[in-house]
């Protein structure tokens, strides 16, 4: 699907924090500023594909809309050879919209369809879009603990059925300019257990495990709330954005098993999870570790897609996000290094430096996904093999 099996991404959230402080994170990185540069950087390591941001609230001044901040982009995805997905709402929304309000998605909708035809004019295919990042992970940070605007609790569900609203009505808008679009809906995965001396929560695990964690994305294929317009079509791509902290006990959020903890499950089982329950298109649209572990995670999710592949799961890339080390959200002096680049956040300029153990991790990992497919591909030249093979020649 990608000209690479390994993709890149740069952390685009916008919005205010638990402080009610602004952010604006492709800002505060300077990948603005720097981004033909880190799009040169992306050619040279083999990721030849990208997840951006278009910040709604930066083109969009109460229905008006301006896309120059993202011609920069365009014209370094076409000068280094970079495909790009488009976030289209990540996190922040302009400030004159109630997101609870009907005129949500109808505003969402025209936005989405500008940027399509705004797009269509100024890149060639093909066209890939995120409408609405994470709205699971949004709904409950933003509608349940507050930790970002509109700053609400026990509104979670109300936010997450508004997102999917919206997210169906700008797929529909994207489709009316752009029909052959790719759709990457985006949404964790996440596996919770019952504390060892919690027997009696074991339903309430499975629900979690089988049910409430898919909510968003049923919406989106149809499976729930039918009513809202959404169908298998809508979701499209399944995305699934999983890291470390995915996996916690119950009524314990935000407290991640340890590394070694017998009851985590495989990255393998959770993407067959949702495999089984859509089937079609799947890529793992996040997935990182911090400091000294990104080389160890890195190797681990090779493993573990590589497997996927070869029992023909179509799992069409990996996303490592963020790619550049990033300040916290709610802590904006606090970075956090999980990328192939880490800053140097004591110079004006935020120079990149390369992370080598993890730049190694990820050349044998292209190397291990390029020699065990091409030799299933000679053993047994299936078309979903030839799809993981197609579009990087130059690295075989």
């Amino acid at each position: 699907m990608f000209q690479s099996f390994f993709l890149a991404g740069f952390e685009c959230a916008t919005g205010y924090n638990v402080h009610r402080e602004w952010f604006d994170q492709i800002a505060i990185t300077q990948h603005d500023k720097h981004v033909d540069e880190d799009y040169r950087r992306l050619q040279e390591a083999g990721l030849f594909a990208t997840r951006e941001g278009i910040r709604w609230p930066c083109v969009d001044v109460r229905g008006r809309y301006n896309f120059d901040s993202i011609l920069p982009f365009l014209e370094a995805g076409w000068k280094h050879g970079i495909e790009i997905i488009w976030d289209l709402f990540h996190y922040g929304y302009p400030n004159d919209i109630d997101i609870f309000s009907e005129a949500f998605p109808r505003r969402f909708a025209e936005y989405c369809h500008a940027t399509a035809e705004f797009l269509r004019h100024h890149q060639e295919g093909p066209f890939f879009f995120t409408p609405v990042n994470e709205p699971s992970f949004f709904a409950w940070s933003a509608g349940d603990v507050a930790r970002f605007a509109p700053h609400c609790t026990g509104r979670a569900t109300d936010l997450k059925i508004a997102l999917a609203r919206a997210g169906i009505q700008g797929i529909n808008a994207i489709r009316s300019v752009i029909p052959q679009a790719r759709i990457v809906n985006v949404d964790p995965i996440c596996n919770v257990v019952a504390p060892a001396d919690r027997p009696d929560l074991a339903a309430q695990v499975d629900h979690f495990n089988h049910e409430a964690v898919f909510e968003s994305l049923d919406m989106l294929s149809g499976r729930m709330l039918p009513e809202l317009g959404g169908s298998r079509e809508h979701l499209d791509i399944a995305g699934i954005n999983y890291y470390w902290t995915n996996q916690w006990e119950f009524g314990r959020d935000e407290h991640p098993l340890s590394d070694n903890d017998a009851r985590r499950i495989s990255l393998g089982d959770l993407v067959r999870r949702v495999f089984n329950r859509y089937g079609g298109d799947l890529m793992i649209t996040e997935t990182a570790h911090v400091d000294g572990m990104r080389p160890a995670w890195l190797s681990y999710v090779a493993d573990e897609t590589k497997a996927l592949l070869l029992e023909g799961v179509p799992l069409r890339g990996v996303c490592l996000y963020p790619i550049l080390a990033m300040p916290e959200w709610h802590l904006p002096g606090q970075w956090t290094h999980m990328g192939l680049w880490d800053l140097d956040y004591g110079e004006p300029h935020l120079p990149r430096k390369i992370y080598t153990p993890m730049l190694k991790a990820l050349k044998n990992a292209q190397k291990l996904h390029r020699d065990k497919l091409r030799c299933e591909l000679r053993k047994s030249p299936d078309v979903w093999i030839f799809d993981a093979l197609v579009g990087v020649p130059a690295h075989f």
